[in-house]
C-alpha cells in the first residue's frame, strides 16, 4: 500500500518593508543652512547697531519685497526690473563663459596630452592668469570698440584659466593601464579622447568649469560698474550714487543667491560624472 506524502503548499516571502528615504542629511544640511544664514544677519545687525548709516534688517526686507513684486518692469534703458537686470548680467556671463570653455577645453586635453605643449604653454598661462579681469577691459574697448562686446571679453578671460588648468590636470592623470588597454583594442585617437581621456578628465573639467564662473559672476559686477550699461553690477553702483544703501544691500543679496543656486547646479553635475 503505497502512502502519499501531502504535498506542503508554497512558503511565500515575507512582503518587503517599505523603503524608507533618510532625510536626516538633508535636514541636517538645511539646518547648517539657516543656521549660517542667521549667524550673517545677526552680524549685520551688530554692525547697524554701531553705524546708523547702514540700513537695519527691517529697511532690507520691506525693500527687498519691494524690489521682488514687479521685478521684471522695463521703462527704458536706465529704469528696468530687478530681475530684467540680472538676466542682463547672466547673458553676458553665460556668453563670456561658453565662449571660453569652448577654447579652455581644447586647450588643456592637447596641453595635457603632449609633454612638450604643456612645457611650452604652462609658462605663458601662469604669465597671465594672476592678472586681474578688470585690467584687461582697455584691450577688450580698443579690440571691439564698444563696451558690451568688451564685458563679455572680460568673462572670456576670466573662464579660461581655472578651465585650462583643470582640464589640463585631468588629462596628464590618465592611468598607464587605461592607456594600454586602448593600445591594446587599437583605438583611434578619436575614439581614445572620447572612450578614455574625456570620461576621466570629466570630473576635473566640471571642477573647472565650476571655478571659472564662480569667478565669472564675480567679475561682471565690477565689469558693469566700469561699462556703465545696465545689469546688477550697473544697478548696485546706480544705487551708491543714490545714496540708497537698503538697494546696495538687496542686491548683494541677489547676486548672493544667484551665485549659490549656480554653485549647487555644477556641485550635483560633478557628482554624476564623478567616477569615485
Amino acid at each position: 500500500m503505497t502512502t502519499t506524502r501531502p504535498t506542503s503548499a508554497p512558503v511565500s516571502a515575507p512582503p518587503a518593508a517599505p523603503r524608507r528615504v533618510d532625510l536626516r542629511a538633508p535636514l541636517q544640511g538645511l539646518g547648517f543652512f539657516v543656521l549660517g544664514l542667521a549667524l550673517l544677519a545677526l552680524v549685520y545687525a551688530g554692525a547697524a547697531a554701531l553705524r546708523p548709516d547702514l540700513p537695519s534688517l527691517g529697511v532690507i526686507a520691506t525693500t527687498l519685497v519691494g524690489l521682488l513684486r514687479d521685478p521684471w518692469y522695463n521703462r527704458g534703458p536706465n529704469d528696468q526690473g530687478i530681475l530684467n537686470l540680472l538676466m542682463s548680467s547672466l547673458t553676458r556671463v553665460f556668453s563670456g563663459f561658453a565662449l571660453g570653455a569652448l577654447v579652455a577645453i581644447p586647450l588643456g586635453v592637447v596641453m595635457g596630452s603632449i609633454p612638450g605643449v604643456r612645457r611650452v604653454l604652462d609658462p605663458v598661462v601662469q604669465l597671465l592668469r594672476p592678472v586681474s579681469p578688470l585690467a584687461w577691459f582697455p584691450i577688450g574697448l580698443t579690440l571691439f570698440k564698444s563696451a558690451e562686446p568688451a564685458t563679455v571679453f572680460i568673462i572670456f578671460i576670466t573662464a579660461l584659466w581655472p578651465t585650462v588648468i583643470n582640464t589640463a590636470f585631468g588629462v596628464s592623470g590618465v592611468p598607464q593601464d587605461f592607456k594600454n588597454v586602448a593600445r591594446v583594442f587599437r583605438f583611434t585617437p578619436g575614439q581614445y579622447v572620447f572612450r578614455v581621456l574625456m570620461p576621466y578628465a570629466l570630473p576635473h573639467i566640471v571642477t573647472g568649469l565650476r571655478i571659472s564662473f564662480g569667478i565669472a559672476w564675480m567679475v561682471i559686477v565690477a565689469a558693469e560698474m566700469l561699462s556703465g550699461k545696465s545689469g546688477i553690477g550697473f544697478y548696485v553702483w546706480d544705487a551708491w550714487n543714490a545714496l540708497n544703501l537698503a538697494n546696495v544691500v538687496c542686491a548683494i543679496l541677489i547676486i548672493g543667491v544667484t551665485g549659490f543656486l549656480f554653485d549647487r547646479l555644477f556641485n550635483l553635475l560633478e557628482k554624476k560624472v564623478s567616477y569615485v
